[in-house]
């Protein structure tokens, strides 16, 4: 895709062409006049005098526009520079009241049908796709870099304490506990965490066994750590195994305590408290607030990451899949098609209408703030190609001119007198 400048470059090369191809023709007429007087002939001189004259003077109209020909100040010229702000003021007078009149901006959006034509070109997969690319490359990067980590960091954990505190924990847990109170559910689940626990002590006991040698005297030569590790691991199963045992007294102790500690998490305020607080001090925690920081860290990164595959990118493909489903969406939508025209017609355009004043001011304004050479070298930029038309035609038709004097002339002098 081209640049402004790469466009600039192209397009000054076609001015400079176009000067001196009409140059190229003022000089031919130059060098005919030079033949005509050297050899006598009247017709070609008539030719050549009035091409370079209409040559001449187109010139020095189409330079007055933009500069003092050949830098002599001469009165009404560099027209464009000089009379910058008369131009400004005048192009915003003319743009205030011949483009912003209810009655012709009126007929002209009857006539577009704006939404249909929104919707239409928003359905198109090739569209949806360009601007999905534009807002994945321009627009989204251009947010992320303007963010400060920080402040959005600052905001998810301010979001995040707040949201924590307006949780009540304790209610939660008494609640999700509150089944437990009922029916077989705990006993069945607390067998369950006994037959896990045997199990696991089973799996374990050569790291008993271990531990236990570890913490033995040296000098017992290994003889008590056995015999230690022995007695341990059998007492833990042993207690384990009747605590399995519903009518067993250890079994009813365990029933009794955890019937107390659901008891007061379901009933007394000050269980429930601690248990928020418990909670929210571990929230509180360096390592949880690290990792609430790496959230965004994370957004960031992959977003990052997913726009740099490019057309693979799922975001940039999610957002063209939106464009295009509501521009879909709206051509077979005909109540959502009238409110958006009526919304042009109506509030938009009543917006339009009641500031077009401050538009022409703001117009005139602007072009009043732009350097006057600037401005013309821009304008010369834009319409310079064109005008050396003005001096090519004024020289070919100067010299027509000259021959159709020269012609009148030349009829006067043989048939009449």
């Amino acid at each position: 895709m081209e640049t402004s400048t790469d466009q600039d470059i192209v397009k000054l090369k076609a001015l400079r062409k176009m000067k001196a191809s009409a140059l190229s023709l003022l000089g031919v007429a130059v060098l005919l006049f030079i033949i005509a007087i050297y050899f006598k002939i009247p017709m070609l001189q008539a030719f050549s005098e009035a091409a370079m004259v209409g040559g001449i003077a187109d010139w020095f109209a189409v330079v007055a526009l933009f500069r003092h020909p050949l830098g002599i100040p001469i009165w009404h010229t560099a027209i464009i520079p000089t009379k910058k702000n008369e131009i400004g003021e005048n192009l915003g007078n003319f743009v205030s009241e011949e483009f912003l009149n209810r009655e012709k901006l009126e007929i002209k959006l009857e006539e577009f049908n704006f939404a249909v034509k929104a919707s239409d070109w928003l359905s198109q997969e090739e569209n949806a796709d360009k601007i999905a690319n534009a807002i994945a490359l321009n627009i989204i990067p251009g947010i992320l870099k303007a963010i400060k980590d920080e402040d959005i960091k600052r905001f998810i954990q301010v979001q995040f304490k707040e949201k924590l505190e307006a949780i009540n924990f304790g209610d939660w847990v008494a609640l999700a506990l509150e089944p437990l109170q009922k029916g077989n559910v705990k006993d069945r689940l607390l067998t369950n965490l006994l037959e896990v626990m045997s199990a696991e002590l089973s799996n374990n006991k050569d790291l008993i066994r271990k531990k236990v040698k570890e913490s033995t005297p040296f000098l017992s030569f290994g003889l008590a750590d056995k015999s230690i590790s022995e007695g341990i691991f059998n007492g833990l199963q042993e207690f384990l195994n009747e605590a399995k045992n519903p009518e067993s007294e250890i079994r009813i102790k365990i029933d009794e305590y955890v019937y107390d500690f659901l008891d007061k998490v379901k009933n007394s305020e000050e269980m429930r408290v601690k248990i928020n607080n418990m909670i929210l001090d571990f929230a509180g925690k360096k390592e949880v607030q690290d990792y609430v920081n790496g959230i965004w860290d994370e957004i960031k990164l992959s977003i990052t990451n997913d726009i740099g595959k490019g057309d693979e990118s799922s975001i940039k493909k999610n957002i063209a899949s939106l464009i295009q489903s509501f521009g879909n969406g709206l051509k077979e939508d005909p109540v959502m098609i009238d409110k958006i025209n009526n919304f042009i017609k109506n509030d938009l355009l009543s917006v339009l209408l009641n500031n077009k004043k401050v538009i022409g001011d703001l117009i005139s304004s602007t072009v009043k703030s732009w350097d006057g050479k600037e401005v013309s070298e821009k304008l010369e930029l834009e319409i310079g190609k064109d005008l050396q038309y003005i001096r090519i035609n004024g020289t070919l038709v100067g010299g027509l001119i000259g021959l159709v004097i020269y012609g009148v002339e030349w009829t006067y002098h043989y048939f009449i007198m």
